[in-house]
């Protein structure tokens, strides 16, 4: 079975190239597109034949150095995919967000795609054709209350402006999908099952269990 999604030649994609990002990249690159991808550093071994900008996105200036990149090296853009998240709140509840938490968790999971979108979109609406897809999390549907409040809430806002994107954009031709993947195996998971404790002789983890939505949902 193939899907295509149409994404056309030119692709921007943000976040660090590691894990899901770095698959992603990979992903454009071997189908011929034209990627350029950004994280804060430049990765030790940058992906071949993909054009790297080193910003912040969970700045303005972090994301306008972005499109500006994207602008002076294509002129326009035919897709964008998002995969910005994570947080670093500290654990103990909404009593232990204070305000700079909060905003950082909106920046990032939020506020990047908004940026990014508004810098890049009108090109493609200009053009008639384009394809935004952000990756969100299950847990906007379902948040871990002591340790993960700000990031569940920001992506859920993510969903909310997906959807909404969607709707005001799609009549004039550009398509805007959000993703919500399951578990993925990458560095960063690999460090949440870390904190549940080590593998007993079972392969069961001893120690804090990491919570589990409802059967039959999405897992975190």
């Amino acid at each position: 079975m193939s899907f295509d999604l149409g994404l056309g030649t030119a692709g921007a994609r943000d976040r660090r190239n590691q894990g899901v990002g770095a698959a992603v990249v990979a992903a454009f690159r071997d189908a011929g597109v034209r990627v350029i991808t950004t994280a804060r550093s430049v990765p030790e071994r940058p992906a071949e034949r993909v054009r790297f900008v080193a910003a912040d996105v969970s700045t303005s200036s972090g994301c306008a150095a972005v499109a500006a990149a994207v602008k002076e090296a294509t002129g326009g853009v035919d897709s964008i995919v998002n995969v910005v998240g994570g947080s670093t709140a500290p654990a103990g509840g909404f009593a232990a967000l204070g305000d700079v938490d909060w905003a950082q968790a909106l920046d990032q999971n939020l506020m990047s795609a908004v940026r990014i979108d508004r810098a890049l979109l009108p090109a493609m609406l200009e053009q008639g054709s384009g394809v935004i897809i952000h990756v969100t999390s299950i847990q906007a549907r379902l948040p871990l209350p002591e340790s993960t409040t700000a990031y569940a809430a920001a992506q859920a806002a993510l969903s909310t402006y997906s959807k909404s994107l969607s709707k005001a954009v799609s009549p004039r031709g550009v398509r805007v999908l959000r993703v919500v993947p399951g578990w993925i195996d990458t560095d960063a998971a690999g460090g949440v099952l870390d904190l549940a404790g080590p593998l007993d002789g079972r392969g069961d983890r001893v120690g804090q269990a990491v919570p589990q939505p409802d059967a039959g949902s999405e897992r975190p």
